[in-house]
């Protein structure tokens, strides 16, 4: 493979690549396709996939064929980003965008929409796409996409990540051929720096200093990692890069490998990501056969391989030391730094690793230069960050913003808002290591610095919100139930701690918590943050301090007036029916599994308190609102 080559390959495929990118990113219409007549891009991603894609694909395949068409191209790509509409399917040139699409209408849009002539089936279109004139807008132009900016995330559910001449056709692996025929070692750490890239998998590092730290060894074998176990309860961002846009992290990891002299790269994959490894490996196998691995990359006399490894599920393996540990073969456990792995790593070797998200700017930054991404974000905070948003939200997905944008912008405008008209209470970011936001700083720009001075962090990014009937406490408490379960056990203000605190956290929410414990808590809590080993042990405190902190209220409500104010901790909680509103319809009576109500028809049920096991489903079935927790 020659850059002459991979210009040819570019050329031959980038105007099946640019129909959609102006479509879905600039909103242009287009009315002609030169290489097909029309294209049609389902999400074969891992939330689309459980949805049915796969069927509706089949379908779709099938009923052309039934109907002799021949010109459309089908091509199953990653994720779109607005996961809570899936299977998406999207036709080009019109940029027609299918929800929630399952093989009982395609014969109906096939003959509608994919035939000569045919125009888009509307009552299966993303209602917002769909103006009240029955004309259609871009995806770029709804509430979910408009204000975010995708880098990370630019080729996912725009190209076929199982064909790298689609990849190639969106800039893939020119970077690298950049790099490695006009660029030096230090010319790309330079580029980086300038860039203000800092890892997104964790605390921020600069990613050019620590490319730097491992050029700077004087040593014949390096390594370079990837971590894409992404174990944050609610984080999907690593995996739908790599379901979507797999060979950016490829080539990514060989222009790391060049910069600090390494040959060998290693990409560290929850085996739970089947679509994710099998994509991978696939992208791999074909970056070998076009020169883009192996030896001598583009006649340049480099050398870089990549291998996958898999991973048992261990959250603690997202930490570099441990992960490396498990790359070696052994139980996945931290070990103590300094030696930091730049210095000693993977084999005792200088070793650098980030996670997915910061492989995946690396090709925009030297494609589009330090100059362009230094002017995204804030001072401090470059670029963009991907979110998974999740929990009380409407619009549950993949969101990609500047860095500065407000949680407020996120929650009530990209996310348009909480569902039944709940109110804002908190976002949680940063999973069991991050910490719980207010609604005091909802619109606190959201960067590195300005998460750690509210309390939490941005993590890998995960974003779950929460809403008025979420109990802190008890959210605090099911954050410490995952880190207990996932400690490694190696030091002992870890194993120790995390369970403690947890029984602090037990006991408060069963009505037996004194005031004191929270001093206790707040004390361990220190203790663990300075002494433990790994930053597993050191952040699990974050979800108690920032609750403890911002919803100090609720602590006390559960411990002086025995009282959950959330009505979710059951051991606080009685189900009182009001005699005025009950209709005696029975209804609830017939539900009780322990036979807790009583009364006769049509007459004001009673709850005995003392067999009611506080299941809610009483709650939960009655249709007058007669029912109310206390």
């Amino acid at each position: 493979m020659t850059v002459e080559m991979l210009n040819e390959i570019k050329k031959r495929n980038e105007d099946i690549v640019k129909v959609r990118r102006l479509v879905a990113e600039e909103g242009e219409k287009l009315s002609k396709n030169t290489a097909y007549r029309k294209q049609v891009l389902i999400c074969g991603g891992t939330g689309c996939t459980s949805s049915g894609s796969r069927d509706v694909i089949d379908a779709l395949k099938n009923e052309l064929e039934v109907q002799g068409i021949n010109d459309v191209l089908v091509v199953k790509t990653g994720c779109f980003g607005l996961c809570s509409l899936g299977p998406i399917m999207i036709v080009y040139p019109e940029g027609s965008f299918y929800s929630q699409v399952t093989p009982k209408e395609i014969p109906e849009i096939v003959a509608g929409h994919l035939v000569v002539g045919g125009e888009p089936v509307k009552k299966y279109l993303y209602a917002k796409t769909v103006c009240e004139d029955g004309s259609t807008i871009p995806l770029s132009e709804t509430p979910f996409y408009k204000k975010q900016m995708r880098i990370a995330l630019r080729n996912c559910g725009v190209i076929d990540p199982e064909n790298i001449e689609e990849s190639i056709a969106s800039d893939g692996y020119f970077a690298l051929a950049k790099v490695l025929t006009t660029m030096s070692q230090q010319d790309v750490i330079d580029e980086l720096l300038a860039a203000g890239l800092r890892g997104r998998g964790g605390a921020g590092f600069p990613t050019g200093r620590k490319w730097a730290f491992a050029m700077a060894q004087q040593n014949d074998t390096k390594y370079v990692c990837c971590n894409a176990d992404e174990g944050d309860p609610g984080a999907f961002m690593d995996r739908s890069v790599l379901e979507g846009d797999p060979h950016s992290v490829i080539e990514a990891m060989a222009i790391a490998g060049y910069t600090i002299g390494s040959n060998q790269g290693y990409v560290y994959v929850r085996a739970e990501y089947p679509i994710a490894v099998q994509r991978l490996q696939i992208a791999i196998n074909q970056a070998k056969e076009y020169g883009l691995l192996g030896k001598n990359i583009l006649n340049s006399g480099f050398d870089f391989d990549i291998e996958i490894r898999l991973g048992a599920g261990a959250f603690v393996c997202g930490e570099e030391t441990a992960l490396m540990t498990s790359i070696e073969g052994h139980r996945g456990e931290p070990r103590p730094r300094p030696p930091f792995p730049a210095v000693k790593g993977l084999f005792d070797k200088p070793t650098i690793l980030n996670n997915v998200e910061t492989y995946a700017n690396i090709n925009p930054i030297i494609i589009n230069g330090a100059d362009w991404y230094s002017k995204i974000g804030t001072e401090t905070s470059k670029g963009t960050k991907v979110f998974a948003l999740g929990g009380k939200i409407n619009n549950v997905g993949l969101v990609e913003v500047p860095m500065g944008t407000t949680i407020r912008e996120i929650v009530e405008e990209i996310g348009e808002g909480i569902p039944n008209g709940k109110k804002f209470k908190a976002a949680q970011t940063g999973g069991p290591s991050g910490g719980c936001i207010s609604a005091e700083y909802i619109d606190v720009p959201i960067d590195y610095d300005n998460l750690v001075k509210i309390g939490s962090m941005m993590g890998s990014g995960g974003m779950i919100v929460l809403d008025e009937d979420t109990c802190m406490v008890d959210l605090a408490k099911f954050y410490l139930e995952f880190t207990v379960d996932e400690s490694c056990g190696k030091c002992t203000p870890c194993r120790i701690g995390t369970k403690k605190l947890l029984d602090y956290l037990t006991k408060i929410t069963e009505g037996n918590g004194e005031i004191e414990d929270l001093d206790k808590i707040t004390e361990l809590a220190n203790h663990m943050k300075t002494s433990s080993l790994c930053a597993l042990g050191q952040t699990a405190p974050n979800p108690i301090l920032s609750t403890m902190n911002a919803f100090g209220d609720e602590y006390l409500a559960h411990i002086k007036d025995k009282k959950c104010p959330a009505g979710v901790c059951k051991a606080l909680l009685s189900f009182v029916i009001e005699e005025d509103k009950c209709r005696g319809c029975t209804l609830c009576a017939r539900n009780c599994p322990v036979g807790a109500i009583s009364g006769n028809v049509k007459e004001p049920h009673h709850i005995d308190p003392e067999k009611c096991i506080k299941c809610g489903l009483c709650f939960n079935n009655c249709h007058f609102n007669a029912i109310i927790k206390k």
